[in-house]
């Protein structure tokens, strides 16, 4: 049985990483990797290639970037043409990206088996561009892998049927396991002159948060705040990069001591960073649950999240932009004792992708 594994941008590379790296248990699965090319900045993708122990893909579509028309449509494109001289048997789909969504309306108008990891997730904001696309893809999917209960109650809500629905836990997590020795070796920390235990990791690029003057300028107030009260570690994303520049607010950033301000890291980097910080203040979604796995406090720049489990049972607060409540939970948590005791979430044992594989095998 051929499944073409689908990546693209920079959160997809680690969850596919966990199907591989137990492929070989699985002798009646070869698996494609097809590398759509959505992040084209070599650090928010082929940098995980190596790092991850990936194959070389099978397939490079190099699409770039656009509006999510123009890139969406490229990748529909780059990937009929493939399946048309590279036929295959399932896509198999990851995360909530435009690379996911284009792939499963090929995927399903070839009349090739769609698989979704990561389905029923859902924020019920259809402001967010992800949105879309996790409703879309789950729409189209002959197999549904749930990381959490929440997915099993919005699939069931949605009229999908239950025997295509598997509570699998999460890919993300089974990486997070495996390279967490070399993540902690690496104590990536010290590159910047710090101690475990002593700075905040910040992470931003949602457009919500960095496309708008104004919006940009209030984090900027905060993270000034926060940077007079711990160091703050801050891999800039490119998109978030232009917008600080454009908007003149890179020099006020740059002029402070305490923020420690660099280029996009690599995956193992960042998650040595996230195991020794004293708190991470995001709007990613993959951090939500890393940290929530690492028992680090985690105070997310959003109003919604569609990973509420990291809310209900892990280390997560949604800020929005509540300024007062984000001061608040700073103040207590630089206040508590570290390190942290990690949370335990069902499922999330790095045993995921082994049962992901195990069902699509039953189809070989």
């Amino acid at each position: 049985m051929i499944v073409d594994l689908i990546t693209g941008a920079r959160p997809n590379f680690m969850k596919v990483a966990a199907l591989f790296a137990v492929a070989k248990q699985f002798p009646a699965l070869t698996l494609r990797l097809i590398h759509t090319g959505q992040h084209a900045d070599p650090n928010m993708s082929d940098v995980f290639l190596q790092e991850l122990g990936l194959p070389e893909p099978a397939c490079r579509l190099n699409v770039g970037g656009g509006s999510h028309a123009i890139q969406t449509a490229g990748i529909m494109i780059g990937y009929e043409t493939w399946l048309s001289n590279h036929p295959a048997d399932m896509a198999v789909l990851v995360g909530d990206v435009n690379s996911t969504v284009a792939c499963a309306l090929v995927a399903a108008k070839e009349g090739v088996k769609v698989a979704h990891v990561e389905a029923g997730l859902r924020s019920f904001d259809r402001r967010m561009p992800e949105e879309i696309n996790r409703i879309l893809t789950d729409s189209l999917s002959d197999l549904m892998f749930v990381t959490e209960p929440s997915g099993l109650a919005n699939l069931a809500r949605e009229g999908r049927p239950l025997s295509a629905i598997h509570l699998v836990g999460h890919v993300m997590i089974d990486t997070l396991l495996r390279m967490r020795p070399q993540a902690e070796v690496l104590a990536a920390f010290k590159q910047f002159g710090l101690t475990a235990g002593h700075y905040a990791y910040l992470t931003l690029h949602r457009p919500s948060n960095v496309d708008q003057n104004e919006s940009l300028r209030q984090l900027c107030d905060q993270i000034e705040w926060l940077a007079a009260r711990i160091p703050v570690i801050f891999p800039v994303h490119p998109r978030t990069r232009a917008r600080l520049e454009s908007s003149g607010l890179a020099t006020r950033l740059a002029a402070l001591g305490n923020l420690c301000m660099t280029t996009p890291v690599s995956y193992i980097t960042s998650l040595s960073l996230l195991l020794a910080a004293r708190l991470v203040v995001t709007d990613s979604g993959g951090l939500q649950e890393e940290s929530t796995v690492a028992g680090v406090p985690c105070l997310t720049l959003r109003e919604n999240t569609e990973r509420p489990i990291t809310v209900e049972a892990g280390t997560n607060t949604l800020i929005g932009h509540d300024w007062v409540l984000f001061r608040s939970r700073v103040d207590s948590i630089l206040a508590s004792s570290y390190p942290y005791q990690p949370t335990a979430i069902p499922y999330w044992d790095g045993q995921s992708g082994a049962r992901i594989l195990r069902v699509i095998q039953t189809l070989a």
